[in-house]
């Protein structure tokens, strides 16, 4: 058997090669010099059967059924000769005159270099991994190395806390783009977006599917199962691939169990485009039968409803790519999925999960940018009804309906109401869970927003947002050490993650108040800003140093002359610079724009100073946050 090579005494293989080549089969890593180098699942897979076996003739066949397994047939030409040809590159081997790779025209290939093994004693104190069969490893990406190096990642182990009993959770990794165009991702990870929800969708009850954040962490990746497994509390990986020309789409995927990495199912898939929901929904159906067979038990009935009507592959892949642009976040991306989504609508009217995509994407730029909300607002008001009128089932479009109504309509009972009707009818979209927690924090129902925010990490474990809004319920409650340790928890994996850099109102709640100008001027190095001078004058009001904090509100009042902001954020600034006056009236003009930021009234330790102000309570009163 070959993988990944132990001596008797518990020692790993490290094979080296050329003069300054080193393959280390135990840490699954190629390194030259020293160095690690970055080489993909597939091509790994393939430069590890080539050493291991030098010398001898590998044919294509052997390496597809060591890499995908048996019963899969793959487009070999491409999918091979692209991976032998990302091997060469790294080596800076060449195929008309090789030191390492020989082609054998019509056959496969084989290993000519001399190599040297030797063998690798781990430290005492690391126990060495079992061995694990080498097709389904997947990289470690950028960003969990900057977990690694920051000790983020033992923090996100030791949150991450298994499944219940009666639920089944399976991860939907990256579907990896075969095409060779990096402009195609957007495909390959819609389709990664679109099992995800088909999945989730299929027995919510029993079978719950990890968010579409979390598993984006491993794009491009060979981690291990057995560390997915720890890292996501899933009981099932799901990976595959897509490749698609001008008419047609190639899928593969692969299902495994993760507890002893047993692969249980694995198919190809050739479609018309056209076809391409279709076939989403087969595959669905399949892995969800499939895994049901292997606990023992009947399969479960499926309460998926099919859309009203299917879109067109134009408008569906118009679709796929206002997706892409949506999970960016970013206020110029939610812009272009923005017009994505009316490019969709315009050719479809009668495609309602486009419709709440457009809506997710205006009611998110409404609190986004510093612009008037209104105008995001009503728009995405028409686009989740017309998404309800076209699907009343659409967990996403109750949901964008119960954002709207919460932060512009400050309806708290028609916004409760939403939220949980979009958690009954997908218990694993996790944006649900993710913001009727916030819905509970505004309200002051703590101990039920962090029980609803546990339920949005267990499906979104990796989720930057969820564990910093986790803060935030943490801040508000006044557990200002917690708020801290999980803002720094964050920042460790993430130093300039927006959402988090609301540690400074902990830390001023704590009286910190050297560390919070220290991460507000790291976070504001240009100084321009108004919500900027807005957090520093109330840093220097409470730090009892009232001529700065009166500076502060001046360069506050400037800048923003050229620079929107939002009333409540001018309100912060004048009731952290001690001006009650001036917060009040701020407010009042807040709550006249329908600002975003008026929801926190009751629940924000800045607004303390204000709560003996009658005109204060007459305000919570309008907001409908009094009781």
């Amino acid at each position: 058997m070959w993988g990944q090579r132990y001596s008797a005494g518990g020692s790993r293989v490290s094979i080296r090669f050329g003069e300054r080549y080193e393959l280390d089969l135990g840490a699954y890593e190629l390194r030259a010099g020293g160095e690690s180098l970055k080489l993909e699942r597939i091509p790994m897979e393939i430069l590890r059967l080539l050493v291991e076996l030098r010398g001898q003739l590998i044919t294509r066949e052997q390496i597809a059924e060591r890499i995908w397994g048996k019963g899969v047939h793959l487009d070999i030409d491409n999918s091979i000769n692209g991976a032998i040809r990302k091997i060469r590159q790294v080596l800076k081997d060449d195929s008309e005159h090789p030191r390492f790779i020989q082609t054998i025209t019509g056959r496969g290939y084989r290993f000519i270099a001399p190599v040297q093994e030797e063998s690798v004693v781990p430290p005492p104190s690391v126990p060495t991994p079992a061995p694990r069969p080498g097709w389904w490893r997947w990289s470690i990406t950028v960003p969990v190395v900057v977990v690694v190096l920051a000790g983020g990642l033992k923090w996100w182990r030791a949150q991450v806390s298994r499944a219940a009993a009666d639920r089944v959770m399976l991860a939907v990794l990256p579907f990896q783009n075969l095409t060779g165009d990096a402009t195609q991702d957007y495909f390959s990870d819609g389709l990664t977006e679109e099992m995800i929800t088909q999945l989730g969708n299929r027995d919510p009850q029993h079978f719950g599917v990890i968010a579409r954040t979390s598993v984006m962490h491993y794009k491009s990746s060979t981690a291990p199962v057995d560390s997915i497994e720890r890292e996501l509390g899933v009981q099932y990986v799901l990976t595959g691939s897509v490749r698609r020309d001008a008419n047609r789409v190639r899928v593969t995927a692969q299902l495994v169990r993760a507890r002893d990495q047993t692969q249980i199912w694995a198919r190809q898939y050739d479609r018309e485009l056209g076809g391409l929901l279709a076939l989403q929904s087969e595959i669905a159906r399949t892995i969800t039968s499939e895994i049901e067979n292997s606990l023992g038990g009947p399969a479960a009935a499926a309460n998926i409803q099919q859309p009203p009507s299917t879109p067109s592959f134009e408008a569906y892949d118009l679709f796929l790519r206002g997706q892409f642009y949506l999970n960016k976040r970013s206020v110029p991306d939610l812009e272009t999925a923005v017009r994505y989504f009316e490019d969709v609508v315009a050719k479809d009217s009668s495609y309602a999960r486009a419709y709440a995509s457009l809506a997710d994407a205006d009611a998110l730029l409404a609190g986004y940018t510093q612009q008037p909300p209104a105008g995001f607002v009503a728009k995405a008001r028409a686009a989740a009804l017309r998404a309800l009128t076209l699907d009343s089932t659409l967990a996403e479009a109750h949901t964008a309906l119960a954002l709207i109504v919460q932060n512009y309509d400050l309806d708290w009972r028609t916004s409760e109401q939403e939220f949980r009707k979009a958690i009954d009818l997908n218990p694993n979209y996790a944006t649900a869970h993710h913001w009727y927690a916030e819905h509970l924090m505004w309200l002051g129902h703590f101990d039920e927003a962090l029980r609803e925010s546990e339920r949005a990490r267990q499906l979104d474990p990796l989720s930057l947002i969820i564990a910093a809004d986790n803060g935030a319920i943490l801040l508000y409650s006044r557990q200002y050490d917690r708020a801290i340790e999980k803002f720094r928890s964050v920042l460790a994996i993430d130093p300039d993650f927006p959402r988090a850099d609301i540690i400074i109102n902990a830390y001023v709640e704590k009286s910190m108040f050297a560390e919070a100008q220290a991460e507000l001027e790291r976070e504001h190095p240009q100084h321009a800003d108004p919500g900027y001078w807005a957090l520093l004058a109330e840093v220097y009001g409470r730090w009892g140093r009232p001529a700065l904090a009166r500076h502060a509100l001046q360069e506050m009042l400037r800048t923003s002359q050229h620079h929107p902001i939002q009333a409540a954020v001018i309100a912060f600034g004048y009731v952290g610079g001690g001006d009650n006056e001036q917060a009040i009236a701020w407010l009042e003009r807040a709550y006249a724009d329908h600002s975003n930021d008026i929801v926190s009234l009751k629940v924000n330790p800045a607004f303390d100073p204000l709560r003996s102000d009658p005109r204060f309570q007459r305000l919570l009163n309008r907001v409908g946050l009094s009781n």
